[in-house]
């Protein structure tokens, strides 16, 4: 038996809209479990469903939503059961903030950084919970380096990563009696749409080009290379699969070596 497949269990998906939410939910589906991404893009979300529909066997929804709303998580975690009946996985993986200078940073993007990544991942946790009590299930939480190693260009996504690792390690301890595992991924630079952006920005600050801005940063965080999404996604299926029954309470860094720290 392959450890590692997910026939008849079902995954909730936020930010699969694009990036490693779509990667995530394109590989859950390979793996066998019926798959319900969330997103605010809808045709970015019908692009994830096709590309996840790998064969006519595959069960895959979409949901457009905006957790930044308090009542859509509810409504995520009711659309999963009524369209699969339950749910075994809920992956959050939405939310992106804001760069820039600490002193020039408004308090609605600060707001607008938690709101998102933070209190989504909490409202959707919370609303799953007793479903994946039900089914001995699990939580991954796509959180980033940054949580780690804080940068001060960085302020917002450092601190809700940081906070979102803490919330990570708190929902564990309630895991262990309840029966449901709770995990954390710790992406580094992944070749998305946002690295690109992110590349692009540094170009024009200094006054080159993508190719030498990604030499730049590559060389900056000692790496020989960016990762794949489909990296991330295939160590989500893992912490979702059997293979990873003994595994609760991690957070597993996957970023080419750049975290240095113990």
């Amino acid at each position: 038996m392959d450890k590692m497949k997910l026939d008849g269990r079902v995954a909730l998906v936020t930010g699969g809209s694009r990036g490693l939410g779509r990667s995530i939910a394109i590989e859950l589906s390979r793996a066998g479990a019926a798959v319900l991404i969330v997103g605010r893009d809808s045709n970015a979300l019908d692009e994830t469903a096709r590309l996840a529909r790998h064969d006519e066997n595959a069960r895959v929804a979409k949901l457009e939503a905006d957790l930044t709303d308090v009542e859509a998580a509810a409504s995520s975690v009711a659309a999963a059961i009524s369209q699969f009946g339950h749910l075994d996985i809920l992956v959050n993986c939405a939310g992106a903030t804001k760069r820039g200078d600490f002193l020039e940073l408004s308090n609605h993007d600060w707001e607008d950084g938690f709101a998102l990544k933070f209190h989504g991942s909490v409202r959707l946790a919370r609303a799953a919970w007793p479903h994946l009590c039900a089914r001995a299930g699990s939580v991954i939480n796509i959180v980033g380096v940054s949580s780690r190693t804080p940068t001060a260009d960085f302020t917002i996504g450092s601190s809700v990563n940081s906070a979102l690792l803490a919330f990570t390690k708190a929902l564990a301890d309630r895991g262990i009696e309840d029966g449901v595992r709770v995990n954390a991924i710790n992406p580094g630079y992944i070749r998305t749409d946002r690295l690109t952006h992110r590349l692009d920005t540094l170009a024009k600050e200094r006054g080159s080009d993508r190719e030498l801005a990604e030499k730049e940063l590559l060389q900056g965080y000692g790496i020989k290379r960016f990762g794949d999404p489909e990296g991330v996604a295939h160590l989500a299926v893992f912490l979702a699969s059997s293979q990873a029954a003994y595994i609760h309470g991690a957070t597993l860094d996957i970023d080419g070596g750049a975290t240095r720290g113990i």
